[in-house]
């Protein structure tokens, strides 16, 4: 059994469940390097898997499924700036009334849908994508995506003037708006970025599982924020971290399988979660101004 957790398979494994962590986590450093806490992450990967599912089901088209979750997540990652930036709300209540509206709209709309509250029809994957099947992490498009994202995230954030202005408004907004970027502007491009990432995520759930089901982001928008505190607000360690985290859950699906100890086998990835949180990162420190709305009159 432990020579399994060694072979390419087990690897691909790990990394396709690591997938719905890291997209949104990448997602979360845009947010919150502009000083956005977005902890509606949850709530956008659950909408965004519905809205893959159905917009699939429709066409049996994978891919136009996945731009309706990419979509979904851009416009409830607006609903959200709209809500913290411009109308300066609390952003952990905002956070947490998407979440609870995302658990309540998609058993509703499920149930309309699919005549049933807790999961919808079957859909088809991305199956048709597999041109090398020799090379199973090569040939699944979601990891060489998130590859990709990944490089270009790391690059936008750090290398390049949009990364510097954004990384400026969250550190001391104030110094930015005097140079004359413009604050509220770069704060709803970051939560877009964010709920952008985050659905294409949710996206992936749904293809991924072939199907829609009540609940089944099952906490990964909080584990990404996790991941993204324990990477220190940096694409690069947010991902590690989530490979840390999508290798744990792996490990307790194999598990499961040859142990009845299912339920304390399951708390594996949480376990590593508080673990690693806890006591192997060293003091996180947040952009300067997260969280804190910018009010231009302070000027």
């Amino acid at each position: 059994m432990f020579e399994s957790f060694f072979s390419i398979a087990f690897l691909t494994q790990s990394l396709r469940i690591s997938i719905p962590y890291a997209l949104p986590a990448m997602g979360a450093t845009f947010s919150e390097r502009g000083g956005v806490v977005n902890i509606a992450l949850e709530g956008i990967l659950l909408i965004s898997a519905f809205t893959t599912t159905v917009g699939t089901f429709y066409t049996s088209d994978p891919l136009f499924g996945i731009l309706c979750g990419l979509v979904a997540g851009l416009f409830v990652g607006l609903l959200h700036s709209v809500i913290t930036v411009t109308f300066k709300a609390d952003q952990i209540v905002s956070g947490i009334a998407i979440n609870l509206f995302a658990v309540g709209i998609t058993k509703f709309s499920c149930q309309l849908i699919f005549d049933s509250s807790s999961n919808s029809a079957r859909i088809v994957g991305l199956e048709q994508w597999n041109i090398l099947p020799s090379l199973p992490i090569i040939n699944n498009p979601f990891i060489v995506g998130s590859v990709i994202l990944l490089i270009i995230s790391n690059f936008v954030l750090f290398k390049t003037r949009f990364g510097l202005r954004l990384r400026a408004v969250g550190e001391h907004p104030i110094a930015a708006e005097t140079l004359g970027v413009h604050v509220n502007k770069m704060r709803h491009i970051g939560v877009l970025i964010s709920g952008a990432l985050a659905g294409l995520g949710g996206a992936w759930l749904a293809i991924d599982q072939h199907s829609f089901t009540d609940g089944m982001t099952a906490g990964r928008g909080f584990i990404a924020l996790a991941a993204m505190i324990i990477g220190k607000w940096k694409p690069m360690g947010a991902i590690a971290a989530c490979v840390l985290f999508g290798f744990a859950e792996s490990i307790s699906i194999r598990l499961q399988s040859v142990s009845h100890a299912a339920q304390f086998i399951q708390m594996i990835p949480y376990v590593v979660t508080m673990i690693v949180l806890s006591g192997f990162i060293g003091r996180a420190t947040p952009p300067a101004a997260d969280g804190i709305p910018y009010e231009k009159e302070k000027l």
